[in-house]
């Protein structure tokens, strides 16, 4: 190998090592993105200027003493450029001045082919009928080098490309203008799925927030405003509009304390110390400390867990979901209505050891033994189309609703959060008309 290419190589090594060091994921990912297309564009270039070479030197008595010393460094090359591109996350394309495919990754078969075979000597409008990819492309073999085009496929999965295409010089060695047309192009299709949904959930959690939070700020605004333009001289309405003021800034509070707490448990700071817990106690805690709000709606809570059963969980972060899961059955249900809180288990081995109105008693010797306890409600029930949706953070099935029973839209997120923290699961069944049924499953004790 030569020292050029020796110094090529090491410098994209260290170039490699920098990008890795970077802060942000995003910047990473395009930086080597960029590093990979240009390494790819240098080797391919190798290669083009090869060829001639090798083609002159071949002629005479040097033919032998050409092909020894030039072998092995075109093995070496062709090992290197073939790791490269079949190593990328990214998928590669390079076609001729006919728009013909030369070459191709592993990962641009995945994305233009999967059911076909190779995508060599396809014709670039016979892979895809794209506009963007096409024109991109057709630009390059003009000599215009593009980037930043944006690609989205729609097939079973919805996908992002930020699509990249440099022309490919003549091979020559000389660079591409009206005298030396480019001999192909070569594209990068970076795929951007993952950041543009971050990028989505980011701008949507902002304008929650943004939302939540200006609702109580205008009321305690207006009411501020009220008492100081004169209404605080009347005793009656100065103490009804504190009590709103008051009100709206516990509103803000809890929504502030539900956002920390989900931030904390989604990055992995809390930390949750599992053990044998007797769950009956707990449960009659929780009960009892909405005893009052369940009250006020008429509804009637219903502990039907055994008083043996015991579950492996963190005490603590346990009565967080089944207060979060409980106060929101009391609030979304009938007037007079009911919830039962009860509990299941698969036991150990996975033989069903069952209590409660709920419990179901399939076999289930097949799968790993898990501990259930099960919110439900005789509520109204939730719509079949918002089910997948209900453990969003700021999700609800009636906003308007919500807010005026003071919910901050964050607890079935937390809950959810907890439940995989404790490596279970949360889900959810209802029916309109039937009421709605939670189910927090716990990992069961290894004894």
């Amino acid at each position: 190998m030569s020292k050029l290419n020796a110094l090529l190589i090491a410098a994209f090594v260290v170039a490699l090592a920098v990008i890795l060091l970077l802060p942000s994921s995003a910047v990473r990912a395009v930086a080597a993105s960029v590093l990979l297309l240009a390494s790819a564009v240098l080797l391919i270039r190798t290669f083009l200027t090869r060829a001639p070479i090798a083609k002159l030197q071949s002629p005479a008595g040097d033919a032998d003493k050409a092909k020894e010393e030039s072998s092995p460094e075109i093995f070496a090359l062709g090992k290197l450029f073939e790791a490269t591109i079949n190593g990328m996350r990214e998928g590669l394309l390079v076609v001729n001045k006919d728009m013909r495919i030369v070459a191709s990754n592993a990962a641009a078969h995945r994305l233009f082919s999967p059911a076909r075979g190779k995508l060599d000597s396809q014709r670039l409008t016979e892979l895809t009928r794209n506009p963007a990819i096409y024109d991109a492309f057709l630009d390059a073999l003009k000599g215009i080098e593009r980037s930043g085009v944006r690609v989205e496929t729609h097939g079973p999965e919805q996908l992002i490309f930020d699509l990249r295409v440099v022309p490919l010089g003549a091979a020559n060695g000389r660079g591409v203008d009206a005298a030396s047309p480019a001999e192909g192009a070569l594209g990068v299709f970076i795929d951007v799925t993952r950041i543009e949904r971050l990028e989505h959930v980011r701008q949507e959690f902002l304008s929650n927030v943004s939302h939540e939070l200006r609702t109580p700020l205008t009321a305690i605004l207006a009411f501020i405003e009220t008492l100081e333009a004169g209404a605080s001289d009347d005793p009656e309405a100065t103490h009804r509009f504190l009590s709103i003021i008051r009100r709206n800034a516990a509103r803000m509070q809890n929504l502030i304390d539900d956002i920390l707490e989900l931030s904390a448990i989604e990055a992995g700071n809390v930390q949750v110390k599992a053990e044998q817990v007797e769950l009956a106690p707990l449960v009659s805690d929780v009960v009892s400390s909405l005893a009052n709000k369940a009250a006020e709606h008429g509804i009637v809570v219903n502990n039907a867990v055994p008083p043996v059963a015991t579950v492996f969980a963190d005490a603590r972060r346990l009565e967080q979901m089944l207060t979060n899961l409980l106060e929101n059955a009391i609030k979304f249900n009938r007037a007079q209505g009911s919830v039962t809180i009860s509990f299941e288990s698969s036991g150990r081995g996975g033989s069903p050891r069952v209590s409660g109105a709920f419990a179901t008693h399939e076999a289930q010797s097949e799968t790993p033994a898990r501990d259930r306890i099960i919110v439900a409600d005789t509520g109204e029930g939730i719509p079949a189309q918002h089910l997948e949706r209900l453990f969003e953070r700021f999700y609800r099935v009636d906003r308007a609703r919500s807010r005026d029973m003071g919910g901050t839209g964050l607890g079935l997120a937390i809950v959810k959060h907890l439940a995989r923290a404790h490596g279970g699961e949360v889900t959810v069944r209802s029916e309109l008309g039937k009421g709605s049924v939670f189910t927090i499953e716990l990992p069961a004790a290894q004894s």
